[in-house]
């Protein structure tokens, strides 16, 4: 069987694992912590990052230092996963789901306009396979309305957006390292903030609501309790598994990006009745997935159950977020039929360091029926 993911391992993980816990210090924010939220800051020059438990949990503090509260509005795409919308949603939002283009599963910034109201108040661009979204757009829209923008950047590790670093231009951002991310910690995430004057109140609530960074650094001589807040930072272990990862950062990349490549090379080549990925010239491709859109739902699941019949594991993706069970009630009626067409007929294949050749030749080889 070819998986559809398998986590790769640089050798070093186990070893920083080991020196994490002879360190004696093996809670959050240590030795290990401090070196992953460095490496992010100086490479893309982020303000702040703080690691958390996962993606998830970034977002809710990005919707905490938003300052959401109930019946405010939030414009999260249709075509992404549940935490996109979900870590608001907490907060007592109303979400108001935006479709995709036609060409990639994004955001339709051209959109997003005509459903702000009085009451809304952020816009959460996703940045889907890690290609970027049209944040020159998004911002403008922002910057008119007075919106705060988050980046979910769950996918967008080293990507670009006219050179600028995705997860560097809105307010806040978001990124996961679970094990399906190009680089991993098995489950884990980072926020980010861009805008200095929440750093302070981002370390407190990543603290559960106490100043204890502050302690810590001897700013202040005792810590307590000032504002909300919950347990969002990750344990040094997780924080030793990441940081060998991110040592390897750049050779995992280039590997992702020989396999993206030989498959569009392939199938470009031989294969019709499929689209292909679109990248918009603003964007780069940082080879987080490489996905087909088939002509309809029927096709997609004769094609899903060939694969595993000939051992492939092949996927789809999210079911739009607008239809769910949880939801459609609460959804203003709106069609969105590029997030349903994408939610229909997107397949993603396999794709993760190991990966040979062959066996994408083998893969693309089922594309033939």
């Amino acid at each position: 069987m070819i998986p559809f993911n398998k986590p790769y391992l640089t050798g070093k993980e186990t070893a920083y694992i080991c020196q994490a816990v002879e360190s004696g210090k093996i809670s959050g924010n240590g030795g290990f912590t401090k070196k992953c939220q460095a490496f992010f800051e100086k490479r893309y020059g982020f303000k702040k990052c703080l690691l958390t438990t996962s993606c998830t949990d970034a977002l809710e503090m990005a919707a905490i230092l938003c300052n959401i509260q109930p019946g405010d509005e939030v414009i999260v795409p249709s075509y992404t996963f549940v935490s996109s919308a979900l870590a608001f949603i907490r907060q007592g939002a109303k979400i108001v789901f935006a479709d995709s283009y036609f060409d990639n599963p994004n955001i339709d910034a051209d959109k997003i306009e005509q459903l702000i109201t009085s009451k809304t108040k952020v816009i959460v661009p996703v940045h889907y396979a890690g290609v970027a979204c049209n944040m020159d757009k998004i911002m403008e829209i922002a910057g008119k309305y007075g919106l705060f923008v988050v980046e979910d950047a769950a996918q967008a590790i080293d990507s670009y957006y006219k050179e600028r670093p995705l997860g560097s231009i809105g307010h806040f951002a978001a990124f996961s390292f679970h094990e399906t991310k190009n680089v991993i910690s098995g489950e884990g995430g980072m926020l980010v903030i861009n805008d200095e004057q929440f750093i302070n109140r981002a370390e407190i609530i990543w603290e559960k609501g106490t100043n204890r960074a502050e302690f810590f650094r001897g700013e202040v001589n005792k810590y307590g309790w000032v504002d909300t807040g919950s347990s969002f930072l990750p344990s040094e272990i997780v924080a030793a598994f990441l940081y060998a990862q991110l040592e390897n950062l750049d050779e995992i990349q280039k590997k992702r990006k020989e396999i993206w490549n030989y498959y569009k090379c392939l199938i470009s080549n031989t294969i019709e009745n499929y689209q292909l990925p679109t990248i918009p010239y603003f964007a780069t491709n940082n080879a987080h997935m490489f996905y087909l859109i088939c002509p309809d739902l029927s096709f997609r699941t004769k094609l899903l159950q060939k694969f595993k019949d000939n051992e492939v594991l092949a996927v789809f993706h999210y079911l739009s977020l607008h239809k769910s069970s949880y939801y459609k009630d609460k959804h203003d009626g709106r069609e969105l039929p590029n997030a349903d067409k994408y939610s229909d007929c997107l397949v993603r294949l396999p794709l993760y360091y190991e990966l040979s050749d062959k066996q994408v030749e083998y893969i693309v080889s089922l594309l033939n029926y």
